[in-house]
């Protein structure tokens, strides 16, 4: 192809010198010519892309199409089922939600319901109208030693920091929060101006980089959090132990992203790198945790203070709530987040590998809590894939109390999933800080968009409440929701998360599956104690054996 483009470049340069010769006004061709010529030759001498040197000009085309594939396969290629990491049934839902246009469905469902994984709801002959229902359930977040409680939706925006999305969305979300009347998780980018501008609801979000509470060293400062979690806007203060997407991983906001707004927000010196490390330096263990908890709860005024993790080990989370036994200090709510979780940019091997899944999370965590006789003190939040009313049914039925979203918000605004969250360049203007394509994104829209997904969704999930013959979300079971796990077996949650007896783990002997975790659990540390396991502790610890498998 080398050669094949010499002599075509040697043709074209005759060839536009010929006609020019002959005539002059002819030498504009060589307006199109040149260039051809100019990048063949440096595609050929350039040293990084093999393809580009071997077929000049030509081998560019494979960074076109690459650049196209996503787009070509969303709107071309795949199906209305298959798409992710939302199909298109979903997004569709969403924006048919959003717009307040009609979300039915003609000619029965699309999706195989004699797949394995294929999930639906029991329902009721003695079913219920959802006009005889509340169309606003609340859930109250506060532990007996929470001073101002918070009635909360039972659908939130998860956690979505100012710098990942643009000032525009982030107006939108809480504008849209504020017509709503549910709550809007700030992320833990901090506070920003335009989280408070339109008056909805927060929940305040602290990370390890303690952003719009630290001092210059990076450290907590207790007087920069006061001053903030004492605002009447902020309803709940969220302390963020790791996330779903890159759980155990820290970030780095580079300088160039450091401007003087950014730098005021954040308390952050401008122009300079700014790290958020994987752990925190404000506490080092489980006990610890719970007196940052308690004295974040004090400088608030007595605000519902908890935290968010994505769980890991299962013996950091029996730690965990061994420390709140040992010290009485009750976080107020655990928000868990699934490791399919969302974020701007991650590494892949954190996204597709690192964490436990949502349903899995949320059930480990509620029935942990029941073991230890903790949950009439504790609300779960679950945080993750929630974009329909089905969605919010099966985590609450697992034991959630209530879910936030955030790539569901997201689509509310605009998103039509570019997949280009990380390379600011998103074509919707909601996930960028460029201002040509924020503009493209009108704030008194879209904040009724928000609000109007909010409320059809939970509106949906009412009415499956009462086709279940059910009146309030806190009476879902486990046994209601139903999942098929090969061609011809059928559990209910119930059978595939059994629940543990509450109290079951404040003395042995402990439930077997969880005897090993117990074992290595300690309040005074997260890592695992020194106990040296046996052959019988992982084989009491493994719920499968082998005629499971025959």
């Amino acid at each position: 192809m080398r050669k094949a483009f010499v002599a075509i470049a040697a043709f074209l340069v005759a060839f536009t010198v010929m006609l020019g010769l002959y005539q002059p006004f002819l030498w504009w061709i060589s307006i199109f010519t040149g260039p051809i010529v100019l990048l063949g030759i440096y595609d050929m001498i350039q040293p990084k892309h093999s393809i580009v040197r071997n077929y000049p000009v030509v081998g560019r085309l494979r960074y076109f199409m690459e650049n196209m594939r996503p787009k070509v396969y969303q709107y071309f290629v795949e199906s209305d089922t298959n798409g992710t990491p939302y199909n298109r049934l979903n997004r569709s839902l969403i924006y048919q939600r959003a717009k307040k246009e009609r979300d039915t469905i003609p000619f029965g469902t699309q999706l195989d319901v004699y797949e394995n994984g294929y999930e639906w709801l029991s329902h009721s002959i003695a079913a219920i109208s959802h006009h005889e229902l509340d169309p606003h359930p609340r859930v109250l977040v506060g532990s007996s030693q929470c001073s101002k409680p918070y009635s909360a939706s039972i659908y939130n925006i998860s956690a979505m920091s100012f710098g990942s999305l643009s000032q525009n969305a982030i107006l939108a979300l809480n504008g849209g929060a504020k017509l709503g009347n549910f709550a809007h998780n700030t992320g833990e980018g901090g506070i920003s101006d335009y989280h408070l501008q339109p008056g909805g609801d927060l929940i305040w979000q602290i990370g390890t980089g303690y952003f719009g509470c630290r001092n210059d060293d990076g450290t907590f400062n207790y007087d920069a959090y006061a001053e903030r979690a004492l605002r009447e806007q902020v309803k709940m203060i969220e302390v963020k132990v790791s996330q779903g997407a890159k759980p155990g991983h820290g970030g780095m906001l580079p300088a160039s992203k450091v401007t003087p707004e950014v730098a005021r927000i954040r308390l952050v010196p401008e122009g300079k790198d700014i790290l958020s490390p994987p752990s925190h330096s404000a506490f080092s263990n489980p006990i610890e945790l719970m007196n940052f908890i308690q004295r974040l709860r004090e400088l608030s005024g007595g605000k519902p203070v908890g935290f968010k993790l994505c769980i890991g080990r299962r013996s950091e989370f029996y730690a965990i709530c061994k420390a709140i036994v040992k010290t009485g200090i009750y976080p107020d709510f655990i928000t868990v987040d699934g490791g399919e979780g969302g974020t701007g940019a991650a590494p892949q091997e954190f996204s597709n590998s690192v964490g436990m899944p949502l349903r899995d999370a949320v059930a480990f965590v509620y029935d942990t809590l029941c073991g230890f006789d903790l949950k009439k003190e504790i609300k779960i939040i679950a945080s993750g894939k929630v974009a329909t009313g089905f969605d919010l049914v099966k985590n609450i039925a697992l034991g959630a109390d209530m879910c936030n979203t955030a790539r569901g918000m997201m689509f509310a605004l605009g998103c039509i999933q570019a997949l280009e969250c990380n390379s600011n360049t998103c074509p919707t203007g909601v996930a960028t800080q460029d201002p040509s394509l924020t503009k493209g994104l009108v704030v008194d829209d879209k904040k009724v968009r928000v609000k109007n997904f909010h409320n059809l969704t939970v509106s949906s999930a009412v009415d499956l409440l009462g086709a279940a013959g059910l009146r309030e979300p806190s009476q879902l079971t486990r046994a209601y929701v139903n999942r098929r796990v090969s061609p011809n077996v059928m559990q209910s949650y119930l059978q595939t998360y059994p629940y543990l007896p509450v109290g079951s783990l404040l003395k042995a002997p402990y439930p077997s599956k969880c005897e090993l975790g117990m074992k290595l659990s300690s309040a005074e540390s997260f890592l695992p104690s020194d106990y040296k396991p046996s052959a019988n502790d992982y084989e009491v610890a493994n719920p499968f054996h082998e005629e499971d498998l025959s």
